[in-house]
């Protein structure tokens, strides 16, 4: 009977031949498309149900109308099957299960009878989706709004056959809460929203101790989500089909516990990092907070951190033998994990400690998942990771990221190898899944730059082809922005990657803490002149960037996800200009020989150029550090809480006072000599030691 209907209401269509350029990109790309000639008018269309919809089928329509109003202007109206006029054109929603749980359960699989599978059809009849889920509806829809073609009331889409499904089952990211700045409740939510577009369905919450507990007054405060808006995270992903799963560790890295006094004797060493194992008062503890989080997130899922458990190795190597501290990290390992399993939910561990010490394996929790991490490729078959797991068939997942967490701005290529190289890799390992994490672990990151890294990371695990990674950029470009402003975009993240490759040449691999390094530092200082072609790469790439991303502004581009693009392409230009000055200054300053020239040249050459208040090479730096500032800071408070911004403003503000530093010590030895005298070296005049936070080379 519905097949009847949907073929005598679809009778009329409006099919436009010609005038349409290419299709649009699909991401992830689907599993099986087909295109057929001509396109269908959106105007006139509406929304329908080929049964009782239930409330997550009410959504995902909600969802469409709304993406539709936003891209067409047009009013979509939402019906029930069967209403209206017989000719009127519908996107039908035929959902062939009964009512399901919206989330990826344990035992979840992939591939064309997937639950998530979905069926789209677009003819002169109109739109049909088909699916046994709610999620495959949702999937569907999604779809659907990358196929529209145009603008306005000339808005189509593409006659066009799509069967697609997932080719893994879990495919999550995990977004850091904890190393870095704190995001807003709404900062996440437009993660989850951004994240759906890829059709991810599992959202880690990295937490240490970030979260609210009832009882812990003391623990981080002003630096934590409030149950309150944990609860509305959870509930917004699971409209999203995305299931927002706590990642914590409840091992290492507990140092924002034990600093406080109350608790530091829980630690194996004084304020340390991990808990002592031996103290009879950590399972209390332990057992208090299972409690609370397990009643806080839903999900069947927890992940329980236990990796980098640094003791372990400081006391493996300290008694030349792995037995005791091995056996300590197993013992909490399993008592966490049991305490979670009373709960009903299925546990993840990281894999570095359990991979390094395999012997331990058999002695793992029965049904442990393991998350095998690692972020670079260097090794692209990630044996050391996967190998032990495979060897005794431990269910896992792999979890690659994006590299931004210690860069100026993210480095696109190392990202996508990484996600590429270890997704190919976990699906000949048999893993369920992915996870791409999202660390911020520089506490300067602004996560917004790294949305096309998140992007990349939610579609590789969906599609079974891999990613069309020399197209990514403008896909993922024109699918975000009006198609005005995708070719800005598309140049600007291109040119952005390029410029920090072209940067780490010489900051090395974490180039956002190498920013603030003293470039006079003599050992730093040295290695200029080799890199000095790649400082100017650096900044002709920034600028171009720049230029494009101004342009995309100056079009009415979404400031959300381009002003952190253009601090970033901002920085990159600054960091190229930073570290050619010492060298430009360097020559000027070799030119004159041995001694100080005459008043005249000494202006000419030194002082205008290099010291003058109005503009010259240092106060150009001081200039620009200090007027960026203020628009980095206006980012930070669109993503995060004000938690940890005075720090991260420490250093901008150090570095503007290094170089007010410097210009004084300039100033000074202008002041105190005269034509004639000796002129020692440059780095001597300056004098700087190195900073602080400056790493060693």
């Amino acid at each position: 009977m519905i097949a009847k209907k949907w073929i005598v209401l679809l009778v009329s269509v409006v099919v436009c031949h010609a005038g349409h350029a290419e299709n649009s990109p699909l991401l992830p790309r689907p599993q099986k498309v087909r295109y057929g000639s001509g396109r269908v008018a959106l105007r006139g269309m509406r929304i329908m149900f080929a049964s009782a919809p239930d409330a997550e089928d009410r959504f995902a329509a909600e969802e469409l109308r709304s993406w539709m109003r936003e891209r067409t202007g047009l009013e979509i109206k939402i019906g029930s099957y069967g209403n209206g006029d017989d000719g009127e054109l519908s996107i039908l929603l035929d959902r062939k299960g009964a009512k399901d749980e919206p989330l990826a359960q344990p035992g979840e699989e992939p591939g064309p009878n997937s639950r998530e599978a979905y069926d789209l059809t677009v003819t002169e009849r109109g739109v049909k989706i088909d699916a046994r889920s709610s999620a495959g509806i949702f999937y569907g829809v999604r779809t659907v709004r990358q196929l529209i073609e145009g603008e306005g009331s000339q808005a189509v889409l593409p006659v066009v056959e799509v069967h697609d499904w997932p080719s893994l089952a879990y495919r999550g990211t995990m977004v850091d809460i904890s190393h870095g700045p704190l995001p807003t409740e709404k900062e996440i939510e437009r993660q989850l929203e951004f994240l759906a577009q890829w059709k991810a369905n599992q959202y880690y919450l990295y937490s240490e101790d970030s979260i609210e507990l009832t009882g812990y007054p003391l623990l981080d405060q002003g630096a934590r989500l409030t149950k309150e808006e944990v609860r509305q995270i959870v509930a917004y992903g699971r409209q999203r089909h995305i299931d927002v799963i706590p990642n914590f560790d409840l091992y290492g890295h507990k140092h924002d516990l034990f600093r406080i006094e109350k608790y530091s004797e829980l630690s194996d060493e004084p304020h340390g990092t991990e808990f002592d194992p031996r103290n009879p008062k950590v399972t209390p503890l332990l057992s208090d907070w299972v409690n609370q989080f397990a009643d806080l997130f839903p999900s069947p899922f927890v992940s329980i951190g236990f990796d980098e458990t640094f003791q372990i190795e400081a006391a493996t190597h300290a008694t030349g033998a792995a037995a005791e501290p091995t056996a300590l990290f197993v013992k909490q390992l399993t008592t966490v994990a049991d305490l979670f399993v009373k709960h009903g939910k299925h546990v993840m561990a990281y894999d570095d400690i359990i991979v390094k010490y395999p012997q331990i394996i058999p002695k793992l929790p029965p049904g442990l998942i393991a998350v095998a991490w690692y972020y670079t490729s260097e090794d692209p078959t990630y044996k050391r990771w996967l190998d032990p797991l495979i060897a005794h068939h431990i269910p896992h997942v792999v979890q690659p990221g994006v590299t931004s967490y210690d860069d100026i701005a993210p480095d696109f290529d190392t990202t996508f190898e990484n996600i590429d190289t270890f997704l190919a890799a976990g699906r000949r390992s048999g893993a369920l899944g992915l996870v791409n994490s999202v660390w911020s672990d520089d506490a300067q990151l602004l996560l917004r730059m790294s949305l096309p890294g998140m992007a990349y990371g939610a579609a590789a695990p969906w599609q079974s082809l891999p990613m069309d990674r020399a197209n990514f950029f403008s896909d993922y470009a024109r699918l975000m922005y009006p198609a005005a402003m995708a070719p800005d975009i598309a140049s600007a993240l291109s040119n952005m990657t390029v410029a920090e490759t072209d940067v780490k040449k010489l900051l090395g691999d974490q180039s956002m803490f190498a920013l603030w390094e003293d470039p006079f530092f003599p050992p730093y200082y040295k290695q200029l002149a080799a890199h000095r072609e790649d400082l100017h790469a650096t900044r002709m790439h920034a600028e171009e960037a720049e230029t494009a991303l101004i342009h995309a502004r100056n079009l009415g581009v979404d400031p959300e996800t381009v002003n952190s693009l253009m601090i970033g392409s901002e920085l990159l230009d600054y960091a190229g200009e930073k570290f050619q000055t010492p060298l430009e200054l360097k020559a000027i300053w070799d030119n004159f020989g041995p001694t100080r020239p005459d008043a005249e040249r000494w202006w000419n050459e030194w002082g205008s150029r290099v010291t003058y208040y109005d503009h010259s090479s240092v106060t150009d730096l001081m200039d620009r550090i200090t007027d960026l500032k203020p628009a980095y800071r206006a980012e930070w408070l669109e993503e995060y809480t004000p938690y940890r911004l005075g720090a991260a403003l420490g250093r901008w503000d150090a570095e503007y006072q290094y170089w007010r530093g410097v210009h004084e010590k300039l100033t000074e030895f202008n002041e105190s000599t005269h034509a004639g005298d000796p002129l020692p070296p440059l780095d001597e005049v300056i004098e700087s030691p190195r900073p602080f936070w400056a790493p060693a080379h």
